[in-house]
Formats: C-alpha cells, sequence, structure tokens
C-alpha cells in the first residue's frame, strides 16, 4: 500500500469509530457488548445461529411483518417458523 492509501484507512477507521450509533461522549458511554459475550448469552437461550439464502422479496415481507408488530427479525421469524412447522 501507498502512505496515501494506509493515511486514507486509518481515516476511515477513525471516522467509523467516531461516528458509530449510540455512541456517547464522555463518561455516559454504555458498554458495547462484544461478539463473545453476547454468543454465550444467545447459548445461554438456547440460541443457534441458522444462516439461510431467502428471495428478497420474501425478506422484505418479513422486515415489514417485524415492524408491524414491533419484534426484531429473529422473533418474527421464529414465529413464522413455528405456524408454518405446526400447520
Amino acid at each position: 500500500m501507498k502512505k496515501t492509501d494506509l493515511a486514507k484507512a486509518d481515516a476511515k477507521k477513525l471516522m467509523g469509530k467516531m461516528g458509530a450509533p449510540g455512541a456517547a461522549f464522555g463518561n455516559a458511554a454504555t458498554a458495547v457488548i462484544d461478539k463473545r459475550e453476547q454468543r454465550k448469552r444467545d447459548q445461554a437461550l438456547g440460541l443457534v445461529p441458522f444462516a439461510v439464502k431467502l428471495n428478497d422479496e420474501l425478506v422484505k415481507r418479513l422486515h415489514a411483518l417485524a415492524s408491524e408488530r414491533g419484534l426484531d427479525m429473529n422473533q418474527t421469524v421464529a414465529e413464522v417458523l413455528l405456524k408454518g412447522l405446526d400447520a
């Protein structure tokens, strides 16, 4: 990499840290859960990561359903799957 490319990469990293959503200044910063801690919490709840590839239209419908019900995508997909499997 050229020296200018390195400087640009450093600037992008810095801007990403400064402009992070939910970032607070001073001592008011909330603790961010790292991935390892989140994985432990998910395992304690019995959750297992399960990746699938879905049609774009289906994903849009799931997002709409999630926002309509006020739930996150994990809860919405779990509900839809349970209903589909019970039918």
